[in-house]
Order: structure tokens, then sequence, then C-alpha cells
């Protein structure tokens, strides 16, 4: 019955079960504000020692989050920054920020 109404929710919505654990590309633009302040306003970023995250693949980035928010990486600002994030959140930007085009390199 619950799987019933999380379906008939999600087909309300516009969205699919499996489309909502991808992430959100719309959502994800919207929660990127404070991520823009080091990344770039597109992921990609101005400074070098602030990776660019445009074009990365979206599994990549999310697994990063994760990883920043459990401690298996350390870096006390992206701990700070993950640390209220939600699974859903996390997912959103991994999606946003692999949607966007990256840098192109000319040889």
């Amino acid at each position: 019955m619950k799987r019933t109404l999380l379906i008939l929710a999600a087909v309300a919505l516009g969205t699919s079960p499996a489309a909502h654990a991808k992430g959100d590309y719309e959502a994800g633009k919207a929660k990127s504000a404070t991520c823009a302040a080091c990344h770039g306003v597109d992921g990609i970023s101005a400074v070098a020692s602030f990776p660019k995250l445009a074009g990365q693949h979206r599994d990549y980035l999310y697994h990063v989050l994760k990883d920043y928010q459990s401690g298996k990486r350390k870096n006390p600002i992206m701990a700070g920054q993950v640390q209220n994030l939600s699974d859903t959140d996390m997912r959103d930007l991994a999606m946003y920020f692999s949607k966007q085009k990256g840098l192109t390199l000319k040889y």
C-alpha cells in the first residue's frame, strides 16, 4: 500500500521514484548557491585550490559529498558545508553539477 502511494505521489509530481533517487537537476540548481562561493556559479572555480565540479560524474560527486559528511574525507571547510545536507540534497547537487559543461581543453 505504501509503495502504491509513493508511486502515485511521484507520478502526481511528474517524477518517478527512480529519477528522484538519481537527483533532481532543478532542485540541485536551487541548492547550489552556497557552493558557488568556492566552486563557481556553474561549478567552474576560478581558484586552482577549489576543484571544478562541472561535468564530473554524478556518482563520483555524490560519493565525495557522502565521504566528507561521514569524515572519510577530511576537509574542515567541506565537513561544515555538508553536515546538514540530506541524502536527497547531495543527490540533487551531484545531478546539477554533473550536467554542467566543464572546460574544454585545447591542445
